[in-house]
C-alpha cells in the first residue's frame, strides 16, 4: 500500500489544470462584481486584491506540491487529461507537461504574480483602474502559466494569445491619453508577426506530425531535417518576436507605458522570457538543425550589442532597466544556440527573480541609491555618430512602424473608408433612417434592407388603408356583411319544412 503522503502526492498532479483555473475564477469573480456595482470605492479595493492575491498564492502553493513530487519521481511529466476536440485520425488532448523546465519556471512564475499582487494592491490603492488592473493580471497569470504548463502547441497557444491580450489592454491602461493606447497597439501588431510564425509551427506540426503535443514534436527522429526547418522557423519568429529580439526590439521600451507592477511582471520577470522558454521546450528538435541554433546565435550577439549600446545613454530608471532586460535575454538566446540549455535555464530563473525586485524599486529607485545616473562613457560620448545612433536607438522605431504599424493603421483606414462609403450605405446604420414619404414619420428606412422593410410596410399600409380603412367599414367589411346576407338567406331557406324533408330524403337515398 502507498504511504499517503506519496499518494497524495501522485494525485496532486492531476489537479495541475486548477493553476490557471484558479486565477481565471478570481477574474470571472471580480469582473461580476464589477458589472454588478459591487465595485466601488476605497472599501471594494481590498477583496478585489485579496481574490487575486488569494488565487496566485494558490496556484503557488499547488505547484509546490506538484514540485515536492517531482523531486520524489513520482510524477510522471505528460499528463493527459482529456480530450479538447478531434477530427478524423487526429486530436487535440488537455494535456500538460511537468518537468525539469516547465515546473521550476511556472513556480517562479506564480511566486512572482502574487508578489507583484501585494505590492500592486497598495501601489495602485484609489487609481480609476483599480479593479481593471486586477482583473487584467490575474488574465495574464491564467494564460502565462498556460504557456508553461501546457503538454502541447494549441493549448500553449492559448495562454500565448491570452498574454498578448493582457499585454495590450495594460499597456494602454490610461486609455484616455493617447500616447497610452498607440504604444499599446504599436506592441499588439508587432507580437502579431510573431503570432503568425507560431500558428505557421503548429500547421506544420499537423500536417507533418498529426498532433500538436510537444512530446511528438520534440521526439527523436519524428521529422526530416527539413520539415524541422520549416517547423522550427515559425516558432523561432513567434520567440524573436515576443522576446523582443531584433528585429522586434523596438516594442518593448513602448510597453514600459502600464503600470510599474505590469511593467515588472510583464517584460521584465516574465513574459519578456515566453520566447526563451518556447525555445527550451524545443530544444531537443532545434539541436537537429545546426543553422538555425547559429542564428539563434548571431541574433542574440545583435540584440545584446543593440540593447547595451542604447543602454549607456538613458537618462531615466525604467529604460535602463528593459536594456538591461534585453541585454540578459540576448545572452540566454545565445546560451540555447550554443546547446547551453541548463545554463539558460539557470539564467532565466534568476534573471527572472532579480529583475522583478528591480522593477517594483524603480519608482523609489533615485531615492534609493542618492545620486545621479553615470552619464554615457567619454569613448561613447566621442564617436558622434555611434552616440546618435544610441539616443536614436538605431532607428529601429521608425523602421518598426514602417513595417508594422503604418501597413496595418493603412489597412484600418481603408476598411473604415469601405464601411463608411459602401456597407453603412447598402445595410444602413441604426438611428439613421429618413422618412420614405411625407406625413408618415413612422416609416423610416436607410440602407437597402432598411428601405425594403420600409417600402413593403407602406405596400402594407395601402393594402390596409383601401380593404379597411376606406369609408365606412371598408371594402372588406362590406364584402362580409353581404356574404354572411348570403348566409342567413341560405339558413332560412334550409329551416323550412319542404326543404328540410327534402334534405332528409336526399340523405336516405345517399345511404341506400
Amino acid at each position: 500500500m502507498t504511504p499517503f503522503p506519496f499518494s497524495f502526492l501522485v494525485q496532486l498532479a492531476d489537479w495541475v489544470w486548477l493553476v490557471p483555473a484558479l486565477s481565471l475564477l478570481a477574474v470571472v469573480l471580480n469582473a461580476a462584481r464589477v458589472l454588478l456595482g459591487r465595485a466601488q470605492g476605497d472599501a471594494s479595493e481590498p477583496l478585489t486584491a485579496g481574490l487575486s492575491s488569494l488565487a496566485a498564492l494558490g496556484s503557488l502553493l499547488l505547484l509546490i506540491g506538484i514540485d515536492a513530487a517531482a523531486l520524489l519521481d513520482v510524477v510522471p511529466g505528460h499528463r493527459v487529461l482529456g480530450v479538447w476536440f478531434g477530427s478524423g485520425n487526429w486530436q487535440v488532448n488537455v494535456s500538460f507537461l511537468l518537468d525539469g523546465v516547465s515546473l521550476p519556471l511556472a513556480t517562479l512564475t506564480a511566486l512572482i504574480g502574487w508578489l507583484a499582487m501585494r505590492f500592486s494592491a497598495n501601489y495602485l490603492h484609489r487609481e480609476a483602474g483599480f479593479h481593471r488592473f486586477f482583473i487584467i493580471l490575474g488574465f495574464f497569470q491564467a494564460g502565462m502559466q498556460l504557456v508553461l504548463l501546457a503538454g502541447n502547441g494549441l493549448l500553449a497557444f492559448v495562454g500565448w494569445e491570452m498574454c498578448g491580450v493582457a499585454s495590450f489592454l495594460l499597456i494602454g491602461y490610461a486609455w484616455h491619453r493617447p500616447v497610452a493606447t498607440g504604444n499599446a497597439l504599436f506592441a499588439f501588431v508587432t507580437n502579431r508577426g510573431g503570432d503568425a510564425g507560431f500558428l505557421l509551427g503548429l500547421g506544420f506540426a499537423l500536417a507533418w506530425l498529426g498532433s500538436f503535443e510537444w512530446s511528438a514534436m520534440t521526439a527523436p527522429g519524428a521529422l526530416a531535417q527539413v520539415h524541422a526547418r520549416l517547423l522550427l522557423l515559425g516558432f523561432v519568429l513567434a520567440a524573436l518576436a515576443k522576446s523582443a529580439q531584433l528585429p522586434f526590439s523596438p516594442w518593448i521600451l513602448r510597453a514600459l507605458e502600464g503600470p510599474t507592477p505590469s511593467s515588472a511582471v510583464f517584460y521584465g520577470a516574465i513574459m519578456v522570457h515566453a520566447g526563451v522558454y518556447l525555445m527550451l521546450r524545443l530544444s531537443p528538435l532545434l539541436s537537429q538543425v545546426p543553422d538555425l541554433m547559429l542564428a539563434l546565435v548571431v541574433i542574440g550577439l545583435l540584440t545584446a550589442a543593440y540593447a547595451w549600446l542604447c543602454g549607456l545613454v538613458q537618462t531615466d530608471v525604467k529604460s535602463a532597466l528593459i536594456f538591461a532586460t534585453l541585454f540578459q535575454v540576448a545572452l540566454m538566446f545565445v546560451a540555447i544556440g550554443l546547446g547551453w540549455t541548463t545554463l539558460a535555464l539557470i539564467h532565466l530563473c534568476l534573471h527572472a527573480g532579480w529583475r522583478a525586485w528591480q522593477f517594483l524599486l524603480a519608482p523609489s529607485w533615485l531615492a534609493l541609491v542618492r545620486h545621479a545616473p553615470a552619464p554615457p562613457p567619454a569613448w561613447l560620448r566621442d564617436r558622434q555618430v555611434l552616440y546618435t545612433a544610441a539616443v536614436q536607438r538605431f532607428w529601429l522605431d521608425k523602421l518598426a512602424h514602417a513595417l508594422f504599424v503604418h501597413p496595418t493603421e493603412s489597412f484600418a483606414r481603408d476598411v473604415r473608408a469601405l464601411e463608411e462609403h459602401f456597407i453603412d450605405r447598402a445595410l444602413g446604420e441604426p438611428g439613421r433612417g429618413v422618412s420614405l414619404a411625407e406625413g408618415r414619420p413612422l416609416i423610416v428606412g436607410d440602407g437597402l434592407p432598411g428601405r425594403a422593410l420600409a417600402g413593403m410596410a407602406e405596400l402594407l399600409q395601402q393594402v390596409e388603408n383601401r380593404l379597411l380603412l376606406r369609408g365606412r367599414g371598408g371594402m372588406a367589411e362590406q364584402l362580409l356583411h353581404r356574404v354572411s346576407a348570403y348566409l342567413r338567406t341560405l339558413e332560412n331557406l334550409l329551416e323550412q319544412p319542404r326543404y328540410l324533408m327534402m334534405a332528409v330524403m336526399a340523405t336516405f337515398v345517399v345511404i341506400l
